[in-house]
């Protein structure tokens, strides 16, 4: 018989470190690690736009004076990322694309507002790794008939989804913002 290869033990915790490293990298990536950033475009902003409109008008803009920036600001919990606001309207229909932070990333969503009350609403890019599930049309529906009460509170309340807390909270504000925006343009 041969003689047992001896393998200093620095060399074998050197080599299993590396086997760990190699594995949790692999793991990461098949699991769509919050590492990376991975860009869901469920619709262009300009389909939603002829979807929803039958056609793209030409966009308007609201510019929010200081008293419109404090609202907004009070609805949002912050300031918006503009004080120009644009818009489309056909008749009684006005669509609104607008982005807010979820955890980390923003999520460009599309909302109509009709006789002020939500007739649609479209996430259009979803950017975050975790809370895809509120582009689902099966969340969406809950903000349709949606109006603005008291304290520019919704008149509706969306239901959670674990995992997706901030998400919800982000879609839930731009709902908000998009009623408050259709009463003052």
């Amino acid at each position: 018989m041969g003689n047992p290869i001896i393998i200093p033990s620095i060399l074998v915790s050197a080599t299993a470190s590396k086997l760990r490293s190699l594995f949790f990298v692999i793991a990461l990536l098949l699991s769509g690690g919050s590492a990376f950033s991975a860009d869901r475009v469920y619709q262009k902003p300009s389909d939603f736009i002829r979807g929803s409109l039958g056609e793209i008008p030409a966009n308007k803009a609201i510019v929010l004076d200081a008293t419109q920036q404090k609202a907004v600001r009070a609805i949002l919990g912050k300031r918006y990322k503009t004080t120009s606001i644009r818009h489309w309207s056909v008749g009684k229909k006005t669509a609104f694309i607008l982005e807010e932070i979820g955890k980390t990333e923003y999520i460009t969503t599309g909302y109509v507002v009709s006789g002020g009350k939500i007739s649609t609403v479209k996430v259009l890019v979803y950017r975050e790794t975790h809370g895809w599930e509120v582009a689902r049309p099966a969340f969406t529906k809950q903000f349709e008939g949606a109006q603005l009460k008291g304290g520019n509170q919704l008149s509706r309340a969306a239901k959670n989804i674990a995992g997706a807390t901030l998400s919800v909270r982000a879609l839930t504000k731009l709902a908000r913002l998009a009623l408050y925006l259709d009463s003052i343009k």
